[in-house]
């Protein structure tokens, strides 16, 4: 099966977060909870439902105008850029070194895009992690890597997905997308792209061909 998949294909786009990195919800409510004002706390499920915090995917929204959102939800106006970055990105985990074995073996017989409804904070912080752990760029896995924030259109609108094929100059038909959000991989079939559902905690080398 998974090699059918694959047949034809000389692309693969895969997401960051929940594919290649682990993502920890339950980290940043409990750092914002420490930062929080108000007695009703934070309430990351809530929060995220916030406009603020959709136009902050897609360049509508500046770190600093995030930020201000960020200190009118706690109830505290205190609260330091600082303290904020850091408790928005505590959910983000490193790519693991397996995982980055496998980036490189697929490189050997794909063209690798990687696409993540990210924010500047965000991508940001993960950047500077990693090439102070790995030496080198997450950029330098991929051939390109395209960020909601940057291309201003987020999954799974089907727009997001005709950018990111037209700025990588490839075939829609010879691509397989990845993603752990299954709404993600809907809408990049209804585009008209193979799909993986990756599901977290399990073995990404699995999904591909041997």
């Amino acid at each position: 099966m998974t090699q059918n998949l694959f047949d034809g294909v000389r692309n693969i786009i895969l997401d960051l977060g929940g594919v290649l990195i682990d993502l920890d919800f339950a980290t940043p409510v409990r750092e914002f909870e420490k930062l929080g004002g108000n007695s009703a706390g934070f309430d990351y499920r809530l929060a995220i439902q916030d406009p603020v915090f959709r136009s902050f995917e897609t360049g509508g929204t500046s770190p600093a105008q995030f930020r201000k959102r960020i200190r009118e939800i706690l109830g505290n106006k205190k609260v330091t850029d600082e303290e904020i970055d850091a408790a928005w990105c505590s959910m983000m985990d490193t790519i693991p070194e397996e995982k980055i074995l496998l980036l490189k073996e697929l490189g050997q017989h794909y063209r690798l895009f990687l696409f993540s409804n990210t924010n500047p904070i965000h991508i940001a912080f993960f950047r500077n992690r990693f090439q102070e752990q790995k030496g080198y760029s997450v950029e330098s896995l991929f051939e390109k890597s395209f960020y909601s924030h940057i291309i201003r259109d987020r999954k799974p609108h089907l727009s997001s997905y005709e950018k990111v094929v037209n700025l990588a100059g490839i075939r829609k038909e010879e691509t397989v997308f990845v993603d752990d959000f299954i709404e993600n991989v809907r809408g990049a079939e209804e585009f008209g792209m193979k799909s993986v559902h990756y599901l977290p905690g399990t073995d990404l080398r699995s999904y591909f061909p041997e």
